[in-house]
This record gives structure tokens, C-alpha cells and sequence, in this order.
């Protein structure tokens, strides 16, 4: 109950500065938005005729993205202080928000395709959430996540120094994870095809002149052994 209030808070708190918090503003941050978006919408087949569930929407930056599909869109956060900023961001049609706790999801049996977020994993106690996501996906359907790397110098001291957690708006009990990690708990929970690829190395403190240039030579790290295992972020893969 204590970490569950505990994630309530970092709600209230990032909902006062997402551009801050979440690293989605400035033009590193749109670059690296956009880029989640079209991983999630290609490793998941998002588009007309699917129905998608976002765990963890927060403010509704990729929820509005994934939207422009097409897609029937369900999008969930615990916080109804994220919520609220979604819903006022993303009104469409074919987008419906509810304030919901992932670790007990409130739909039926095989009830969508494609189960995708952003940096929200590492937030849940996954020995009930990831059972529960699995509970909710199609046979066939796809799991798309990306989170933050524990390799990274800077993610290593964010998750494991209190202080800089603090300093950084992170919640007390979150974390990252090793790639190896991961893909251990999900074939665990009974996840298929399950694969974890490091990427990023955009901060998305880099300032919005250099953000093109810097998005390119990343590009160019992730392709290079042992060095991209260090990138910021995981893409993590898997089906029912």
C-alpha cells in the first residue's frame, strides 16, 4: 500500500512539470517521443481495426500519438492527476481513459492486440502486472515496452542514489533494468518471442540545436558491440 501512495505522490509531483520530469519537451524530447511512437506502432501493428492498451499514459503524449492510427485506444494511469492532463490533451473519439492500477487490470480475458508503455514497468511490482497483461492480450497479441537501461552510467546512480532519485523526481521504489533481467521475468509470466534491445543515447537535456546531430550520431553507437549495451533505454518485445 505504501508504494502504491508512493506513486500516487510521484503523480501529483510530475504532473506540475512534465516537460521536466519526462523529458518530452524541447526538440530532443519530441525526437525521442516520436521515436517510441513509431517503435510502438511497428512492433505492435498498431493501426485501424486493433485495440490497444497504454499502461502508464501519464499526460498523453504517446497516447495521442498512437491515436493518429486509427486504433481504438485504451489508455490507463494510476494517477487521476495524469489522467486529467491526458484527457484534456487528447479528446478524440477513439481514445478512452481510465484511472486504473495495472498490477489489477479491469477488463476481460483477450480483450486487445497490442499492450504497449513508456518507462511504466519499472514502477509495478511485475509479479503482478506482467500476469495480468498477458491475462489481458489476445493470443498472438504484442507486448511493447520501453524502460530505462541499468547499464547507463547516469540511470545506475539515478535508481540507486536516493538522493538523486529525489533530485530527479523519481519515486522512492522505482528502478531500471538489465536487459538479461527483464526477458527473464517475462518468459517467467509466460511471454513468447520475448526480445530486449538497448537504444538511445539522446539525452533529452540536449539542447535543441544539437539535438538533430546528436539523435544521428546515436544512431550510429547503437550499432556498435558492447557500447550500445550502455544506451539509455531498452525496447522490450514479447507476444501471447
Amino acid at each position: 500500500m505504501e508504494r502504491l501512495e508512493n506513486e500516487l505522490a510521484h503523480g501529483r509531483k510530475i504532473s506540475q512539470d512534465t516537460g521536466f520530469y519526462l523529458g518530452w519537451s524541447g526538440t530532443a524530447g519530441r525526437l525521442r517521443s516520436e521515436r517510441r511512437a513509431g517503435m510502438y506502432r511497428a512492433a505492435g501493428n498498431i493501426g485501424r481495426g486493433k485495440t490497444i492498451l497504454e499502461i502508464g499514459c501519464g499526460p498523453g503524449i504517446l497516447t495521442s500519438m498512437a491515436a493518429r492510427s486509427g486504433a481504438e485506444i485504451t489508455a490507463v494511469d494510476l494517477s487521476p492527476d495524469l489522467i486529467r492532463m491526458a484527457l484534456a490533451r487528447n479528446p478524440a473519439p477513439n481514445v478512452k481513459y481510465f484511472i486504473m492500477n495495472a498490477e489489477k487490470l479491469e477488463f476481460q480475458d483477450n480483450a486487445f492486440d497490442c499492450v504497449f508503455g513508456s518507462s511504466v514497468l519499472h514502477h509495478l511490482d511485475l509479479n503482478k502486472a506482467l500476469p495480468e497483461m498477458l491475462r489481458v492480450l489476445r493470443p498472438g497479441g504484442a507486448f511493447v515496452f520501453t524502460e530505462p537501461n541499468m547499464l547507463n552510467p547516469q540511470i545506475m546512480l539515478q535508481k540507486n542514489l536516493p538522493p538523486l532519485k529525489a533530485l530527479l523526481g523519481d519515486s522512492p521504489d522505482e528502478t531500471a533494468f538489465f536487459r538479461w533481467q527483464i526477458r527473464g521475468l517475462l518468459l517467467d509470466a509466460g511471454f513468447s518471442g520475448v526480445s530486449t534491445e538497448p537504444f538511445d543515447f539522446l539525452h533529452p537535456w540536449i539542447p535543441g540545436a544539437l539535438a538533430p546531430a546528436v539523435d544521428s550520431l546515436g544512431s550510429l553507437l547503437e550499432r556498435i558491440p558492447l557500447l550500445r549495451e550502455i544506451a539509455g533505454s531498452l525496447l522490450i518485445k514479447a507476444k501471447k
